[in-house]
């Protein structure tokens, strides 16, 4: 058919065609083509059909040609069928109207001859999801679960789920939850019973809470008899059912030891599954069975090696990298029944390099006093590779093995050659591993120092290894020569320097430096104390003037502060805790394995742990908070002087201030001499504290006398509360927005008050008894989240806080916001002396 004239008159919207546009003559189209049986008509129907198709997947409003869609509808064509279902699918819910059209031809379709055509019918009748039309799925449904079809009868289960979630009443009084049940037992196809066992899971656990009979029913999935039947038939299940069925075995509890080993025998065959979410599935339930094992469980680990590495070596990259996610995962947990395998994690050539980091991280884990020459010699072979990253991560993973204390001699020869590859990024990772091997092993100082000390600072650019080397020329200055010089000309590109991690460092080796070697020091310590005071960045600041104030108190205070002596690092930190291992390893053959991380750290907020306090007061919604503290600008308003000397020691407040701060130190001028001169004598006594400084730094200076000490304040009236204070809702909700956060701290939480929380219930009755009410809260372990309100007893100034308590770090940060700001702190010692209290009585 020719398209008319104007339909090369298109509008100048790129998306929505004007009112004679193509819509309107497909419009006519379809009504000309609707209930003709001429030859070639279902052809013409089917080019119309993927037009509108078409423009409805562009966002195109195509919904003016409904009912003549549904009038085309009345054919025998499977492919016309599929894209009226899908036509009608989309348009359905935002036009209930339109949808109750369609009604009729899909009950029609859905006793049709053709079991595809009663099965795409009876899918979209209950994919129509329109409140008012579920009366009519009851019908239908149920002809459906009890067609002769293995496909109609697999939609009409997962009809039952979408009709429990329009109506849930409407499916439980058509008694199809019973039904569905029957069909799982005795149904012969295995796709039938497995959309049943998830239909069932859905339905049963959703209504638990207000049914017991539902309740009885989700326990009876868990029953032997059940159990039993799904592992008798696994076989024949598809793979995902397999793994649908090994989920729900993962939740049965074995009455004794006797039917543990008669399960892993039933699936013992599943190891070998050539699908890999098969295989995890059934390694998860394994290790779960053999908990309470620890001779079963360590040979399910050998047992679970082979179908692992196999997998690993076998498809894709993205699939080796999951797999390997949680071979990676074991490793962690059980180093030494991998370590014979090790040459299974050597990296491949053509691997990707997420994939090769996982390996180095394994090879690291699995390094002991029979494999580390192997592994170390491997190693530094990838420290040669072209991918950068992939060469640095080889380079930390040879220094932890160092610090593991595996053939530490060797490791350090290997390290200190890799400073003679003189590739920038090599070097820099060098330096910080040189660093921690030191702290770690000081005995290896004298070897690391004679090669450190020649790398001229100019060649090393990365911060933290910059960092590193100061480091270095501050700790052991006095067995490098040039350390005074190297720092001094540091210190006068002080200005170019970006990273504010360098210059702390450079402080701090300046000062270690000057009490080693003083007359080389001095000018290079001056210049970096005037450089750091005047920082813009406030860390350096502070630290130039606490160092300057140690210096002005006592030299042989500074240097037990700065330069004490120190014992070797023996542990150092790890990224995760032991909680967050095992909260993955619980949550085994899923994202949080390749993620590694906890399922409540990545997905949506109403799934995870720590709670956020919700546009509507009361629905506490979960939410990741940062544990940051955040203090306010008002809330911080004593300068340095107030905060680092004693009263004695304040100088003139009209000295020059630098970075906003009104310190009481003398600005540098270089045409006065050095900043820091020599004392034969450093040790200062402490009854002369103001005029140390001056005989130090031989500027000329002269300390004012201490002013006289003020009288004084009279001490604030006690904060008394109203233990009936009331506050509704909504007032605390509008005053939480609009009022700022006066405090925000991290307490402890002590462990009487961590067991005591067994329910969030005992603590808000403990707060109640010191006239602390809480108005909103939720959560569960380990984290809970409490809203409370104060008031003032003597007037009607409310008090507002949030408390949100870890139980497995024994930590609450709290934020307070008031009415009355001046009187925030004295509400705040009284809401943690409550808090301290908790489990104590």
């Amino acid at each position: 058919m020719a398209p008319p004239a104007y339909q090369t008159q298109r509008s100048s919207s790129p998306s929505q065609p004007s009112g004679k546009s193509e819509v309107s003559d497909l419009r006519l189209q379809l009504r000309q083509l609707a209930g003709s049986r001429a030859p070639g008509a279902d052809d013409s129907k089917r080019e119309l059909f993927k037009k509108v198709i078409s423009y409805m997947t562009i966002g195109i409003d195509v919904s003016l040609v409904f009912s003549e869609m549904v009038m085309c509808s009345a054919t025998s064509d499977i492919v016309l069928k599929k894209m009226c279902y899908l036509y009608v699918g989309n348009y359905a819910k935002s036009n209930p109207d339109l949808a109750l059209l369609t009604i009729n031809f899909l009950q029609r379709d859905c006793k049709d001859q053709d079991p595809m055509i009663r099965g795409l019918a009876l899918r979209s009748l209950c994919s129509l999801r329109v409140a008012n039309l579920v009366e009519y799925l009851i019908g239908p449904l149920g002809s459906g679960l009890k067609d002769g079809s293995n496909y109609v009868r697999m939609v009409a289960v997962m009809g039952v789920l979408k009709l429990y979630h329009i109506s849930a009443a409407t499916c439980i009084d058509a008694d199809f939850p019973a039904m569905v049940k029957h069909l799982m037992l005795n149904d012969p196809e295995t796709q039938v019973v497995a959309n049943c066992l998830i239909a069932l899971q859905e339905i049963w656990s959703a209504e638990a809470s207000s049914s017991e009979e539902a309740s009885r029913e989700r326990d009876g999935l868990l029953s032997k008899p059940i159990i039993y039947y799904f592992l008798n038939r696994i076989r024949e299940f598809s793979e995902w059912a397999q793994c649908l069925v090994l989920e729900l075995v993962a939740k049965y509890v074995p009455s004794d030891n006797s039917e543990v080993f008669d399960i892993m025998n039933l699936l013992e065959d599943r190891l070998q599954h050539a699908n890999g979410a098969v295989v995890l599935a059934t390694i998860k339930l394994f290790m779960q069975l053999t908990l309470s094992m620890t001779d079963v469980h360590q040979q399910v680990y050998e047992r679970i090696k082979a179908p692992l590495i196999t997998l690993v070596n076998a498809g894709s990259s993205e699939q080796s990298y999951a797999v390997l996610s949680h071979l990676h995962l074991l490793v962690m947990r059980a180093p030494m029944l991998f370590s014979s395998d090790y040459k299974h994690f050597y990296c491949h050539y053509n691997e990707p390099s997420y994939v090769k980091k996982l390996k180095l991280e394994m090879l690291t884990a699995v390094a002991n006093e029979n494999n580390t020459y192997e592994i170390v010699t491997e190693l530094c072979e990838y420290v040669a590779n072209v991918d950068i990253a992939i060469a640095r991560e080889s380079i930390r993973a040879v220094g932890k093995i160092a610090l593991q204390q595996y053939d530490v001699n060797a490791i350090v020869d290997r390290l200190l050659q890799f400073l003679e590859m003189e590739k920038d990024y090599v070097t820099a990772e060098t330096l910080v591993l040189i660093k921690d091997l030191l702290r770690k092993y000081p005995q290896w100082s004298h070897d690391c120092i004679a090669v450190v000390g020649s790398i001229s600072s100019k060649n090393v650019q990365e911060p933290k290894a910059k960092a590193a080397l100061i480091w270095m020329l501050g700790e052991y200055a006095q067995d490098v020569a040039d350390a005074p010089y190297i720092l001094e000309g540091m210190i006068e590109n002080w200005e170019e320097e970006d990273s504010a991690e360098v210059r702390l460092h450079l402080l701090t080796a300046s000062m270690k430096c000057f009490f080693r070697r003083p007359p080389e020091t001095q000018r290079a310590l001056g210049a970096a104390l005037a450089a750091g005071i005047a920082d813009f960045h406030q860390d350096v600041h502070d630290r130039s003037l606490l160092y300057y104030r140690l210096l002005q108190h006592s030299t042989s205070v500074a240097e037990n502060v700065v330069n004490p002596p120190k014992q070797a690092v023996s542990v150092f930190a790890d990224t995760q805790s032991s909680e967050i291992k095992d909260r993955i390893f619980d949550e085994f053959n899923s994202l949080s394995v390749v993620y590694q991380k906890p399922s409540y750290m990545f997905t949506d907020k109403e799934h995870r742990g720590p709670f956020e306090f919700s546009d509507e007061l009361g629905n506490l919604s979960i939410g990741a908070e940062s544990v940051g503290i955040v203090v306010p600008a008002q809330g911080v308003e004593a300068n340095d002087k107030d905060l680092l000397l004693s009263t004695t020691e304040k100088e003139d407040s009209g000295a020059s201030s630098h970075n906003g701060a009104d310190y009481s130190a003398p600005l540098f001028d270089a045409s006065s001499g050095p900043l820091v001169a020599i004392d034969t004598q450093p040790t200062v006594q402490a009854a002369q504290p103001s005029m140390a400084i001056d005989d130090l730094l031989g500027l000329g200076f002269t300390a004012p006398a201490p002013a006289p000490e003020p009288a004084p304040a009279p001490a604030p009236p006690a904060l008394i509360l109203n233990a009936k204070a009331v506050l509704d809702p909504g007032t605390f909700q509008q005053k939480w927005r609009q009022l700022p956060i006066s405090i925000s701290q991290d307490i402890q939480v002590t462990p009487q008050g961590v067991a005591a929380l067994t329910t969030p219930q005992a603590l808000l009755r403990h707060m109640q008894a010191n006239s602390i009410h809480c108005i909103a809260s939720g959560g569960q372990s380990p984290n809970f989240k409490f809203f409370f309100f104060a008031q003032k007893a003597e007037d009607t100034s409310t008090f507002l806080a949030e408390c949100v308590i870890n139980t497995s770090s024994c930590k609450a940060q709290i934020k307070i916001k008031a009415d009355d700001q001046s009187t925030s702190s004295a509400f705040s010692d009284i809401f943690q002396a409550a808090l301290s209290k908790f489990g104590m009585s």
